[in-house]
């Protein structure tokens, strides 16, 4: 419970929250899988929840806590809806945890977990006050949703709450969809694919437990994103370019259905180093560059693309079940500087497009503004490109399920 805490802690201090968590098992490598997974699970959830659990708390605290007693609270009003059975043993673990670090104060803890629970039948009222509370998302994030998404932005807010699905990508040059679930079968590890050949858990599991995962035979990807490389579609013998690389999956994705001249940009040096150990993995190959993509004059040879993929940074809303803090740390003004980004990027990237070539725009993104709007504008902007229909429509807009996370597709060819 206390790690929990300091980790939400750090978030609601404006704080990273998977750099923390990364950082924090670097720094107690003794842990077992086990106890990665529940301070994980604990502390993604309580953030998934904060709306939630912030409305209970304003009912009964009358002056600010420190950061991390807050924090602690709300870790424990989630667990105690999680656990009802357990609520003394949780309450005397929470009183434990706030006394460790201000033992002053532990009898506020004590105080205010108490009369929570004397008041539990008053809680769905108070959430129900709250629009923030009744969807665990701020009020402008709803606002939006709702108007993007008239007829389904309930759906896609449930869907952002969820816990996220673990979707495996099939490495074709090694093996098939067929194979894979035969041998997860064997091991014990329910799974299905889909239509497009990814394999999705039945639940997640520790990376080490797949078999084929170190051989490079499997990767984890979200069967939203495998659309990416369905999607761009490369041919053997064609030059792509991966604009925005990072972490690498659908670099290798591409690498993994065609032989083909694959350059690979990323901005932070950090990422870049990434995009290479998950291809060495793999045993793929790619022209890796460390470089601002709009700045053409640092990267580019001159030689025109066949095929570019723009998975351009984004508001990153259609994943924020995998990054709850983003919901609370993210500002709707920040949603205006994404898409000037967005624009700025593909403007640029369509200058190295070779005639007839392919662009295919990907955010993970449930907002329109990062989405359609912004392939209107770029039409606007440049006569010389046209849709190219992705499954008969000029785009495609994937609302997160229980199966995917939420992605936005737009595939252009550029005129002859």
């Amino acid at each position: 419970m206390q790690q929990a805490a300091l980790l939400v802690a750090h978030v609601l201090d404006g704080g990273n929250l998977t750099d923390l968590y990364e950082s924090t098992l670097r720094e107690n490598p003794q842990w077992s899988d086990a106890t990665r997974g529940a301070i994980r699970d604990l502390s993604w959830s309580t953030l998934r929840e904060f709306g939630r659990g912030d409305a209970l708390l304003v009912q009964f605290l009358h002056k600010p806590l420190p950061i991390y007693l807050h924090a602690l609270l709300l870790v424990s009003l989630y667990r105690l809806e999680q656990r009802p059975a357990q609520s003394h043993t949780l309450v005397d673990q929470a009183v434990d945890a706030a006394a460790a670090v201000y033992p002053a104060l532990k009898g506020v803890v004590n105080g205010v977990l108490r009369n929570v629970m004397r008041e539990a039948h008053r809680h769905d009222t108070w959430r129900s006050e709250d629009i923030a509370a009744r969807y665990a998302y701020p009020q402008w994030w709803i606002n939006r949703v709702r108007r993007d998404h008239p007829q389904g932005w309930e759906r896609i807010l449930e869907a952002g709450n969820l816990h996220p699905p673990m979707a495996l990508r099939v490495n074709a040059r090694m093996t098939s969809p067929a194979a894979v679930l035969e041998t997860l079968d064997h091991a014990g590890i329910p799974a299905r694919v889909l239509d497009h050949g990814a394999v999705l858990l039945q639940q997640p599991i520790p990376v080490a437990r797949l078999p084929g995962f170190t051989e490079g035979r499997l990767s984890v990807q979200d069967a939203g994103a495998q659309w990416a490389g369905v999607w761009l579609d490369a041919k053997d013998g064609e030059r792509i370019l991966d604009a925005c690389a990072a972490p690498g999956g659908k670099t290798a994705h591409i690498l993994e259905r065609a032989d083909v001249e694959l350059t690979a940009l990323e901005l932070d040096p950090v990422r870049a180093a990434r995009v290479r150990l998950n291809l060495d993995r793999l045993g793929l190959k790619a022209n890796i560059k460390v470089a601002d993509c709009r700045k053409l004059s640092t990267w580019w040879d001159g030689k025109p693309f066949d095929r570019i993929l723009a998975d351009v940074p984004c508001s990153a809303s259609g994943v924020v079940r995998r990054h709850p803090d983003i919901k609370w740390l993210r500002r709707e003004e920040d949603i205006a500087g994404f898409v000037h980004q967005q624009a700025e990027i593909i403007d640029a990237l369509w200058q190295t497009l070779a005639p007839g070539g392919t662009m295919l725009y990907v955010t993970c993104s449930v907002f329109a503004d990062e989405n359609h709007r912004q392939i209107a504008a770029f039409r606007a902007r440049h006569p010389d490109a046209e849709p190219y229909a992705i499954e008969a429509d000029e785009a495609c807009f994937l609302p997160p399920t229980a199966d995917h996370d939420g992605f936005f597709y737009a595939r252009l060819r550029k005129h002859c």
